[in-house]
């Protein structure tokens, strides 16, 4: 399992991903899920992958040469020339359908799903910065406005602060750490994620980056994340009013009638319906 996040904001791209994968719980070890794509001045691409580290391996290494041909006598599209974000994620998808084509049925006959996912962002030279998601299919749905960020793999745990937190306004800075807070909260619950994890952020067009970082459990920011994010958590349900259930006061009870459906009915007897 892995737990990867990709922001897009109106001041840049945030990139967070983590470096665990287990195939058991006696055979963990640590392979990086980011790869990133920089011609500085022409074109800055991230690449985030979950699934079978295997099919993902296979993609990142044909992406690096495959083409597609729009016409005979015409240059091929690669990730290097192509010309928008929307042709280097066609590349991307073709990528993935090429080593379907090659292992798929292999991967079939020894009961194995071609199981993998990838978050693909960056800028070229000429357009803004673009977002994608591509499934184990190779097609591919961009982020937007509305939605302006995607996950792959142990996506649930990391999820609400996302919500709550994110707008295309929100500064890098607080999207970084919003990142964290996120993965942070995933490494919480689930034990397939985990250290050292890779941070990319990207300012908008920019064309490159040297906001390229490894975080371990030594790195002294995230250690005051993680003790503080945890601290601060418990102070605020510890703020929170306890439900009263004898009539003491309180201005926001809990036991008022709901206004479109009755209380729960208990079952008493084996011949009482349920419905």
């Amino acid at each position: 399992m892995t737990y990867c996040v990709g922001i897009k904001l109106n001041a840049g791209l945030v990139f967070l991903s983590d470096s665990r994968t287990n195939a058991g719980v006696d055979h963990i070890s640590t392979f990086r899920k980011m790869i990133v794509y920089e011609q500085p001045g022409e074109r800055f691409m991230v690449l985030l992958s979950a699934g079978n580290l295997s099919i993902s391996q296979s993609v990142r290494e044909i992406l690096q040469i495959e083409e597609l041909r729009e016409s005979e006598d015409g240059p091929p599209i690669t990730i290097w020339n192509a010309t928008s974000m929307f042709d280097a994620a066609r590349v991307l998808g073709s990528a993935v359908r090429h080593v379907y084509e090659r292992d798929g049925a292999s991967l079939k006959q020894a009961g194995l799903d071609f199981n993998v996912s990838f978050i693909f962002g960056g800028q070229v030279k000429g357009e803004g910065m673009r977002l994608f998601l591509v499934y184990a299919a190779g097609n591919f749905i961009e982020a937007t406005t509305e939605t302006p960020y995607f996950q792959v793999g142990e996506s649930k745990y990391g999820k609400p602060v996302l919500d709550r937190v994110l707008t295309p306004d929100t500064p890098l800075d607080e999207a970084a750490k919003c990142a964290l807070v996120s993965m942070d909260s995933t490494m919480k619950s689930n034990l397939s994620v985990g250290l050292p994890l890779d941070l990319v952020v990207y300012e908008a067009n920019a064309l490159q980056t040297d906001r390229v970082i490894c975080i371990d459990a030594d790195n002294p920011y995230y250690r005051m994340l993680h003790n503080s994010w945890g601290q601060k958590l418990r102070e605020v349900f510890d703020s929170l009013e306890d439900p009263e259930w004898d009539g003491g006061a309180t201005q926001h009870p809990l036991r008022m009638p709901a206004t479109r459906h009755g209380a729960l009915r208990k079952i008493s007897t084996p011949d009482e319906k349920l419905i």
